[in-house]
């Protein structure tokens, strides 16, 4: 058995086309293809390996199997010398037939989410290496010792033998019950309880939603940095996601100016992420409205992502959109995950409100995607009640002395006292968004910057592109771990840019 690797291979077959890795940076520029000199050297070092779209355009360029280039199989070619593509073996099974191959589709070719993407991936190889990880990645409260409250623990069990069944597929009349008074208390208007629909986690709705809305070539404004999942959904759908600029010189607000300059008449929906993932930025009562009249004047549906509307510090209040457009069609989602500290009981909710007259034919596509997957999962809807009702611990969390609010000062005050770093204060929910100066650290690659804070510190963020944000200069990070924890990371990360030049 061949001991070659995916980097003896790689060399093997730059030096049979005469390619060198200057020579691939420049072809992939001229496909759009990113991929920078430092990721070339480390394909080539063996330090680490590319991901799927990297492989194939690599593969590609050097007139190779993408087979053959990862895995060695050796029933695969290797580069032939004229630099044709090789040709492809046939491989023999029981009976004597020819085995497919199969690929992804290429619906897939333009969806991100790199939440849990490449340096995740990295992450992952590095852990089951044996090296412990700081994952300060993915918003999961549980990990870092926040629990769920103990009657939302005890109701759950108590309704176990009951929840053995399917519910309605908009979900249990108690959960949307709740569900419904929770949206009267935000003033949220024209909502009955057929307008609830519980899903398994705001992502299955989001999907759901993208799904029974957008043909191919149609339009949806979505905030930039976003929450991925929303551009990524929308883009699986086959429509266009079109990034609307949030700035961080205004409290990272969205930007009325350019919301309205790329508006046109494909353009179906807004999506507003407030309070925001990932700048932990919480959106004024005027700003919605300004909001609100864009979309009036165009005609345009509003989602509004809302999860986090129970983690606002400060004093803050949270304002729902919704509340200020009876006269349009609104879905509002939220969900238990963060706020009651369950993430992994998958348990979230949209509410269709406003002015329903004009979207019957979207909302029979709703029902219809609705049903297909017959409903969400019962336990978690039968906590809802329970959940949404009586004493919010939550609120525990976000005050002074808190573990949140604490967390969240501890790690502003660590990361601003880095030379490099800047950062706008976040108002809500457990992240904030620093801007690195790119010209003091030479970044031009954030997701290289991701990878060698990942290889070095072993703390895992994610980079600024992973929220479809442009400028290399911008990293998330999760701030739910106790003080003493992000205390260590921030002098960690500041030890690690001392000396950082890309």
């Amino acid at each position: 058995m061949s001991n070659e690797t995916f980097a003896d291979r790689l060399r093997k077959a730059m030096g049979d086309c005469g390619v060198k890795q200057v020579d691939l940076v420049r072809a992939a520029a001229g496909q759009g293809v990113k991929l920078g000199k430092s990721h070339v050297s480390q394909y080539v070092s063996g330090k680490t390996v590319p991901r799927a779209d990297i492989l194939h355009f690599l593969a590609a360029a050097l007139h190779v199997e993408e087979d053959w280039l990862m895995n060695g199989d050796s029933e695969d070619a290797a580069p032939a010398e004229n630099g044709a593509l090789p040709e492809k073996k046939e491989k023999n099974v029981s009976g004597g037939n020819t085995m497919r191959e199969f690929k992804k589709s290429s619906k897939l070719d333009n969806v991100l989410y790199d939440v849990r993407g490449p340096v995740v991936e990295e992450a992952n190889r590095m852990e089951s290496a044996g090296t412990h990880v700081l994952k300060l990645n993915i918003g999961n409260p549980a990990p870092f010792g926040f629990r769920t409250p103990d009657e939302v623990i005890y109701d759950m069990r108590q309704q176990l033998t009951e929840s053995e069944g399917y519910s309605d597929a908009k979900g249990l009349f108690s959960a949307r019950k709740a569900i419904m008074q929770y949206a009267q208390l935000k003033n949220i208007p024209n909502v009955s309880i057929d307008d609830i629909y519980t899903g398994n986690g705001v992502s299955e709705l989001i999907n759901l939603c993208m799904s029974a809305l957008l043909d191919d070539g149609d339009e949806i404004l979505i905030p930039s940095p976003d929450y991925p999942l929303w551009t990524a959904c929308a883009t699986l759908a086959g429509g266009k996601a079109v990034h609307y600029i949030c700035d961080e010189q205004s409290e990272w607000y969205p930007d009325i100016e350019d919301i309205k300059k790329k508006v046109n008449d494909r353009t179906k929906a807004i999506v507003i992420i407030n309070p925001n993932n990932p700048t932990g930025a919480l959106y004024p009562r005027e700003v919605l409205q300004q909001i609100v009249e864009v979309a009036r004047e165009h005609q345009l549906i509003i989602f509004s992502d809302e999860i986090y509307d129970r983690l606002v510090m400060d004093g803050e209040e949270h304002v729902s959109i919704a509340s200020l457009a009876p006269d349009l069609f609104c879905v509002t989602f939220s969900g238990l995950s963060k706020s009651h500290m369950i993430a992994g009981f998958r348990i979230g909710w949209m509410v269709l409100s406003g002015n329903k007259r004009h979207v019957k034919d979207y909302i029979e596509g709703l029902n219809m995607l609705s049903n297909m997957r017959l409903c969400s999962n019962v336990p978690a809807q039968s906590i809802v009640q329970t959940a949404l009702g009586g004493h919010q611990s939550v609120k525990d969390y976000i005050v002074p002395g808190g573990r949140i609010y604490e967390q969240r000062e501890c790690i502003y005050n660590a990361l601003t006292d880095i030379p490099g770093i800047t950062a706008v204060k976040p108002k809500a929910a457990f992240y904030i968004f620093p801007k690195l100066d790119v010209k003091r650290f030479n970044i031009t690659n954030d997701e290289q910057f991701a990878l060698d804070l990942l290889r070095e510190k072993k703390i895992l963020i994610i980079h600024g592109g992973g929220f479809n944000w442009k400028q290399p200069d911008h990293f998330r990070v999760v701030y739910l771990p106790r003080v003493g924890v992000l205390e260590q990371a921030a002098h960690k990360i500041g030890d690690f840019l001392s000396t950082y030049r890309q």
